[in-house]
C-alpha cells in the first residue's frame, strides 16, 4: 500500500509546511510534491514481481477454513494504472510549478496530492465500500481545484457545476451499492460475483436495479452521454493544469472503477451491462465528436473547450472494450488500457500546448494557434504529433492501433453495428483534428485596419489622426517546466509509435 500512502503523506506535508513557510519559499511546495510522486512511482516497482492483497476475510469470518476475498490488491491492472496516475500527476505538477502566482500554493499543491492519493488507491480497491470511498477522495479534491481561480466567475461556475453534478451520481451509485448488498450480503467484488449468480427470486429484481444505478454513477464519473454536460463548462473554467489532470486522471479513476465492478463483480448480470454500455459508448462518441465539431467550426472558440468535447468523444471509444467483454472474454478489457495509456499520453501533451498558448493569448481560441509554425516551430510541430496521434493517423501510429484494438474488440464480441457506429465518428474526428492542424502551418492572421467609421470618436477640437494598429504580439521565453512537459509527452508519443507493443501487449492478454 506504499504507493497511496506515501502520496497521501506529501498531500499531510505540504499542508503543513504551507503554515510555516514564508511566501518567497512557496515554490518550496511545488519540489515536495514532484518529490512525493516521483517516490510513489519508485515505489510500483518492488510490486511487479506479482499479486499482493491486504485486507482479506479471516477464516473464521468466511465459516470456510480458508481466507475469503480481499479489500485491496496490487495486481498488474492495479500497477498499469497506477502508474498512468502518477505521470499524469506528476505532469500535471510540472505545468503548474510557475503558474500557482495567482493561486493560494499551498491549498493547490495539498489537494492535487489528495485527489492523486485518491485515484491511486482506486484501482486497487476490491469491495464497493472501498471503491466508492477512493472515488470520493479523488473526487471532492478536484471541486476545489477547479474553483480555486478566486473572484473567477467562470471558475466559480464551472466548480459548481462538477459539484452538483458528482454528487448527484455519487447518490445514485451508493444507491446502486446498497440494493446490491441488501440482495447478496457482502461488497467484496469476488463475492458478489459467487452470490450474484444465485440470488433468491423475490431479491432478483433489487439485485437488478442496484447493477443499473451503480452503472449510472459510474456513467457520470466517466463523462458518458447523457451525463457529460459538465465537462466543457468544467475544463474552460478551471486552470489548465486542472483541466489537463481531470481529462487523464478523472477518466483513469471512473473507467477503473467501471472495469472493476462490471467485470469483478458483475459477470452475472452482463446480459444487463453489456447491451446499456454499448448503447452508451456509440451515443458518447457521437455527441463528444458533433459537438467538437461545431467547436472547430467557429475559429472563435476555445481551444479548451473543443479538447473537451474531443475528451467525451474518446470516452466513448474507452467504452467499447469494456462493452465487449460481456459478449465475449474479460481480456478485452487490455483494449481500454492500451487505449488509455495513449490517450493520456498525448492529451496531456496537447493541454501542455495548450498551456504554453495561454501565456501569450489568454483567451486561448482556436484562431490563436493560426501561425504557431512560424512562431514556435518545435511547439506546432509537437502539437500536431499530438492531434495526429488522437485522430489515428500516421505518424501518430500509436492513435491508429489503439483504435484499430478497440475496433477488433467490438468485431470479436460480435458488435457491428458498434464497429460502424465507431468507424463514422473516426471520419468525423478527422475533420476537426486534421482542420486544426492545419492551421498551425498557415501564415498569422494580419490585423485589419480600421476605416475611419470603426474608429471611436474623439472630442472635438481633436484632429483625427492615423489610424490605430494592434501591436503585434510579443514572443515569451517558454518557462522551462511547461518545456520539459510538452518535450517527455512528444518523446513518449514518438517512442510509443516506434514501438507500439509496449502499450499493445496489454490489449492481448487478459489483466485480471
Amino acid at each position: 500500500m506504499a504507493p497511496p500512502a506515501v502520496v497521501a503523506a506529501a498531500a499531510l506535508i505540504v499542508l503543513v509546511a504551507d503554515l510555516f513557510l514564508p511566501r518567497e519559499r512557496k515554490p518550496l511546495l511545488g519540489l515536495i510534491t514532484l518529490a512525493g510522486l516521483v517516490a510513489a512511482l519508485a515505489l510500483l516497482l518492488p510490486l511487479r514481481d506479482g499479486d499482493r492483497s491486504t485486507f482479506c476475510l479471516t477464516p473464521a469470518a468466511t465459516g470456510t477454513g480458508v481466507t475469503g476475498a480481499c479489500s485491496y490488491t496490487a495486481d498488474h491492472f492495479a500497477l498499469v494504472i497506477q502508474a498512468l496516475v502518477l505521470v499524469a500527476a506528476l505532469l500535471t505538477a510540472l505545468l503548474s510549478l510557475d503558474d500557482t502566482r495567482r493561486l493560494p500554493a499551498g491549498e493547490f499543491w495539498f489537494l492535487l496530492l489528495s485527489s492523486a492519493s485518491g485515484a491511486v488507491l482506486l484501482p486497487a480497491a476490491r469491495d464497493l465500500a472501498t471503491l466508492v470511498i477512493a472515488l470520493e477522495v479523488a473526487s471532492l479534491p478536484a471541486f476545489a481545484l477547479v474553483g480555486l481561480k478566486r473572484g473567477d466567475r467562470r471558475s466559480s461556475e464551472a466548480a459548481l457545476k462538477f459539484f452538483l453534478s458528482s454528487v448527484v451520481a455519487t447518490a445514485v451509485m451508493l444507491l446502486g451499492v446498497s440494493f446490491v448488498y441488501a440482495a447478496t450480503g457482502t461488497l467484496h467484488l469476488t463475492e458478489l460475483a459467487t452470490r450474484l449468480d444465485d440470488v433468491p427470486g423475490q431479491l432478483g429484481t433489487l439485485a437488478e436495479a442496484g447493477v443499473v444505478l451503480t452503472l449510472v454513477g459510474f456513467a457520470f464519473k466517466t463523462a458518458a452521454a447523457p451525463f457529460h454536460f459538465w465537462v466543457p463548462d468544467t475544463y474552460v473554467g478551471a486552470p489548465l493544469p486542472v483541466a489537463a489532470y481531470l481529462s487523464v486522471v478523472g477518466k483513469a479513476a471512473g473507467f477503473s472503477g467501471l472495469i472493476l465492478v462490471t467485470v469483478i463483480g458483475f459477470p452475472a448480470y452482463a446480459d444487463v451491462w453489456g447491451p446499456a454500455l454499448a448503447v452508451l459508448a456509440a451515443l458518447t462518441m457521437t455527441v463528444g465528436n458533433v459537438a467538437a465539431l461545431r467547436q472547430n467550426a467557429a475559429r472563435a472558440r476555445s481551444a479548451v473547450r473543443l479538447l473537451a468535447w474531443s475528451s467525451v468523444g474518446q470516452a466513448g471509444y474507452l467504452l467499447v472494450p469494456i462493452a465487449a467483454a460481456a459478449y465475449a472474454s474479460d481480456r478485452h478489457i487490455g483494449s481500454t488500457v492500451a487505449y488509455a495509456l495513449m490517450y493520456a499520453v498525448v492529451n496531456l501533451g496537447a493541454f501542455a500546448v495548450a498551456a504554453l498558448v495561454a501565456r501569450t493569448c489568454p483567451g486561448n481560441r482556436l484562431s490563436d494557434y493560426r501561425g504557431l509554425y512560424a512562431d514556435r516551430p518545435l511547439t506546432a510541430l509537437a502539437l500536431a504529433f499530438f492531434l495526429l496521434c488522437l485522430a489515428g493517423l500516421p505518424p501518430g501510429i500509436i492513435g491508429l492501433f489503439a483504435k484499430v484494438t478497440v475496433f477488433s474488440a467490438a468485431v470479436d464480441a460480435g458488435l457491428g453495428w458498434l464497429a460502424v457506429v465507431m468507424a463514422v465518428n473516426v471520419v468525423i474526428a478527422l475533420y476537426y483534428y486534421l482542420r486544426w492542424t492545419a492551421a498551425l502551418f498557415r501564415a498569422p492572421d494580419e490585423v485589419p485596419e480600421r476605416t475611419p467609421e470603426e474608429v471611436p470618436d474623439r472630442p472635438a477640437g481633436e484632429p483625427q489622426t492615423a489610424i490605430p494598429v494592434a501591436p503585434a504580439p510579443t514572443r515569451h521565453l517558454a518557462p522551462v517546466p511547461v518545456t520539459l512537459a510538452i518535450a517527455v509527452t512528444a518523446v513518449a508519443g514518438i517512442v510509443l509509435s516506434g514501438a507500439p507493443q509496449t502499450i499493445l501487449e496489454f490489449a492481448a492478454v487478459s489483466l485480471f
